[in-house]
């Protein structure tokens, strides 16, 4: 049972709580801490950890990985605790819109593959696990990490549907118009054959 009621209010809190957490921009700050450059300067000027692992820091793309992902579950996680399902749902899309289209730094944040496997997982672990197969299977196969984007986000409302989270049904499709979204010009550089295979610099 939440801790709190799932009204107005607490929706419209849990949904502030995690566009913040979603918003926080570990990319750029272990980059700047790390010494390792400006992000918006190097490779394709995303903040996520695909972008990190083009600094050539194996170590700073895999923090980034993890705590971009980590956010997405601490909203998810703390949403459900205290305000049940609904609450959860909302704090998960927020959280993917904070990392998206983070306040802090002009609304031009990351693609959020990471905090969107990260959501799915603290979800419902067997979509979020079914997911994450799904991104290894098409990144490792094409050795673009986009292509793993994608084809996690595709699957991802089929998943829900087919391990019983069917209430989940709208939030899955947000999340991955969202992915999809994010990802229109590599999208358009696969179709081209130009888009940059995962630990290419430049």
């Amino acid at each position: 049972m939440p801790l709190i009621e799932s009204s107005a209010a607490a929706l419209l809190l849990w949904a502030s709580l995690g566009y913040l957490l979603g918003s926080i921009p570990f990319g750029m700050v272990l980059a700047r801490v790390m010494n390792l450059g400006n992000l918006r300067e190097i490779g394709s000027g995303n903040i996520g950890a695909t972008n990190v692992l083009r600094t050539g820091n194996k170590t700073a793309a895999a923090l980034t990985l993890l705590l971009d992902a980590g956010k997405g579950a601490l909203a998810v996680l703390l949403a459900r605790a205290f305000a049940g399902e609904d609450a959860a749902q909302l704090a998960a899309v927020t959280a993917m819109l904070g990392h998206c289209y983070p306040v802090w730094l002009g609304f031009k944040g990351g693609k959020g593959v990471a905090t969107f496997l990260g959501i799915m997982l603290a979800y419902a672990w067997p979509v979020g696990l079914a997911c994450c197969a799904a991104w290894l299977v098409a990144a490792l196969s094409t050795r673009t990490s986009s292509m793993g984007a994608i084809a996690a986000a595709a699957f991802c409302t089929m998943f829900l549907l087919l391990f019983g989270f069917g209430t989940a049904l709208i939030m899955g499709i947000i999340l991955t118009v969202l992915v999809m979204w994010r990802h229109r010009a590599n999208i358009t550089r696969i179709r081209a054959g130009t888009e940059p295979r995962i630990g290419q610099k430049g």
